[in-house]
């Protein structure tokens, strides 16, 4: 039994620090609508650096570089690869794009990540196949010795496992949805645990850990690169991987440890999500945009009130000023005049709707 199925069978409490953690990531979550609707254009430039920096900074930490200056040619153009690394670097941005456009409708199952990790290993002979001998995970010594850490899952028992674990996540989501924050990071642990393929299992891991986000409502993996987050921090991931995983398959483990670490990291991605969007300078145009969006989500009538709760932070003769170039235009007409004068968009027809 995993550690997700062990906590949906439980009744025991939560800590009161992972607890903690899932108020104020509901607390972000709440704010969230609020910020993605300031500025489209402050928002894209966050949601492609998020892509660069989570697809260099995953393969990092697996030992896959890249050069510096291949950067833009690997990740933005289309230029030929050169290595394997960039191959792998590309395909992970490909895994990222995947689950950007389509995470609503991408369930998680096994082969959604066979997929992923056929995505973000590229042409290599097992990409998207389940791992056909033990691969346990060794610790080596500057002495030259070594030693077992942990024993991953036997490979005959991998299949089932990933199909049950998919299973919990699905019933935890169905049946305990205020549990669901805590069981992203119990489904990580556990999937880490199994260890499914020969290579790539912290890269899929982290995959699947922003696609559980976006099943959430947590979308904030979008704008900042959670991989970036867990390199720099890498030590106490490895640190509260290693406690939460002793004793895994006896059922002995203390996974608190490690949901902690994950439940806090995506707080500290909220966190900064709010700090860069605050401090990134609006690009020229940037509001007239973002109250002409909020005009084309209007159904009906509108005031300038409604735009100044759609678009905070853009002032009153903002408002006033793109309102009226859109009426000089024919785009909206005044249908009442005063104070609280209200607004309505006219078809390409010449009807207002």
């Amino acid at each position: 039994m995993s550690t997700l199925a062990r906590m949906l069978a439980s009744t025991s409490s939560i800590p009161a620090a992972v607890a903690w953690y899932v108020a104020d990531i509901a607390e972000f979550r709440g704010r969230q609508e609020l910020f993605t609707r300031q500025s489209p254009q402050k928002l894209k430039a966050l949601r492609e650096s998020a892509i660069i920096e989570s697809a260099i900074a995953s393969n990092r930490i697996e030992g896959v570089n890249i050069a510096q200056d291949r950067v833009r040619p690997v990740l933005i153009a289309a230029a030929a690869l050169q290595d394997r690394d960039e191959e792998e670097v590309r395909g992970y941005r490909d895994a990222l794009r995947l689950i950007h456009d389509h995470g609503a409708d991408l369930p998680v199952t096994p082969d959604t990540i066979l997929r992923l990790h056929a995505l973000c290993r590229g042409e290599i002979w097992d990409a998207g196949k389940y791992k056909d001998k033990d691969v346990d995970i060794i610790e080596r010594f500057a002495d030259g010795t070594s030693r077992v850490r942990f024993r991953t899952l036997a490979p005959d028992a991998t299949p089932a496992a990933v199909e049950a674990l998919c299973g919990d996540w699905s019933t935890c989501l169905r049946e305990l949805p205020a549990l669901a924050t805590v069981a992203l990071a119990a489904f990580n642990l556990d999937f880490l645990c199994i260890h499914p393929f020969r290579d790539g299992n912290g890269r899929v891991s982290r995959l699947l850990w922003l696609l559980c986000a976006y099943k959430l409502g947590l979308q904030v993996g979008r704008y900042i690169s959670l991989e970036r987050l867990v390199e720099e921090n890498k030590e106490r991931y490895y640190e509260t991987l290693q406690m939460a995983s002793q004793g895994w398959h006896e059922g002995r483990e203390d996974a608190w440890s490690y949901v902690a670490y994950v439940l806090s990291t995506i707080k500290v991605a909220y966190r900064q999500f709010e700090q860069r969007l605050e401090a990134t300078p609006e690009p020229r145009g940037a509001k007239t945009e973002s109250l002409e969006a909020a005009i084309a989500r209007h159904h009906g009538e509108f005031t300038a009130a409604d735009l100044e709760r759609a678009c905070p932070g853009v002032s009153h003769a903002m408002i006033r000023h793109v309102l009226n170039t859109l009426r000089q235009s024919g785009e909206i007409v005044c249908v009442t005049k005063g104070a609280g004068a209200r607004w309505r968009k006219v078809s390409p027809g010449g009807r207002t709707v």
